[in-house]
């Protein structure tokens, strides 16, 4: 009975089964591949550059930990270097004529409206398979990740390029993540990291550097710059949720696509323009508009929808104290 049981549960989830071989030995294969940032920091073959990098990460562990209340763990004692190639990959989906992610459902942890890949072919033939069903899709390249604590989160050499305030943001988003998940609701998740990430970098650069300091005001002209366009971006969001919203079963394919079409291409003039406002400042700062579907604003209101919501609780309710309010939500909502 027990063989039978098994059997037809590998029938049923074969797909996800084969999925998740793929992805944990592509975890496997990087935590084998790691090296503790102690042995990186005696080591002479290691440059003073990266090194210096990995102490001011450390600090940004400990001031997380100690100051923002977020959960301890040996996640990024480990390093793993990249020699400048992409490891992961995320797919997103949206349905062609809704601001609705796409989700995949996985055992015990959920529901997921993205799906990552070690193997870049694979994110392609998931995307591939996506579009030819009529979803708007989009595939990037994920610069970190959280395992949410069941595995040791890695540095990765890609995140020591970064500059501070953007360093502290990444890691400060990840460990949020390994402190609280609710399950089945990745849009709270991510704009709970997305707010802890922003406002508990913006307190270590201010700690570590001072507020008049170079470093702190690069990365509060940063924020700023990112905060004007991400409401930019939901704006547009916005005016695409309502015009579908007025589509019922007598309007046609074709009017659909033509008012769609028209109100991207109005979006994406306006976001192009700003973005060129951006790149005067920081000249890294990149958008394809060329590429933006519904993915591309679904994926901003599943990171910053929600951002005034956490700011009005997090100083109204708890004073600004990250401790007590991290201390709540934990108590609140059950995590993974």
């Amino acid at each position: 009975m027990v063989v039978l049981i098994l059997v037809v549960f590998c029938i049923i989830y074969w797909e996800i089964i084969c999925y998740l071989s793929v992805q944990v030995k592509g975890q496997l294969s990087l935590i084998i591949n790691t090296v503790r940032v102690e042995k990186v920091l005696n080591d002479r073959n290691y440059p003073d550059s990266l090194k210096q990098k990995l102490i001011l990460l450390e600090e940004i562990r400990q001031y997380a930990f100690d100051s923002l209340g977020l959960t301890r763990s040996d996640n990024y004692t480990t390093y793993y270097e990249q020699h400048g190639k992409p490891i992961l990959w995320i797919v997103t989906a949206s349905y062609p004529y809704e601001l609705k992610p796409y989700e995949w459902t996985f055992p015990i942890a959920g529901k997921f409206s993205y799906k990552g890949f070690f193997r870049y072919e694979d994110a392609l033939a998931e995307e591939k398979k996506l579009k030819e069903q009529g979803f708007d899709t989009s595939v990037d390249e994920v610069s970190a990740w959280s395992t949410l604590g069941f595995l040791k989160d890695p540095v990765l050499s890609s995140m020591l390029t970064r500059e501070p305030g953007s360093l502290a943001n990444l890691i400060i988003h990840e460990l949020t993540h390994g402190t609280l998940y609710v399950k089945d609701n990745v849009d709270y998740n991510e704009n709970l990291a997305s707010f802890v990430g922003d406002v508990g970098a913006k307190k270590f650069m201010a700690f570590k550097y001072g507020l008049a300091s170079r470093e702190y005001e690069r990365y509060e002209k940063s924020m700023q710059l990112n905060r004007q366009y991400s409401e930019v971006a939901l704006r547009c969001a916005d005016r695409l949720d309502s015009l579908y919203k007025t589509f019922t079963e007598n309007t046609s394919m074709e009017e659909k696509h033509r008012l769609k079409s028209k109100l991207m291409k109005e979006c994406s003039d306006t976001l192009y323009a700003y973005a060129e406002e951006v790149r005067r400042i920081f000249p890294k700062f990149y958008v394809d508009t060329a590429k933006l579907n519904n993915a591309y604003f679904i994926d901003f209101r599943r990171y910053r929808a929600q951002q005034n919501i956490f700011e009005e609780e997090f100083k109204n309710r708890f004073n600004s104290d990250f401790k007590k309010y991290i201390q709540y939500l934990k108590q609140t909502y059950p995590s993974l």
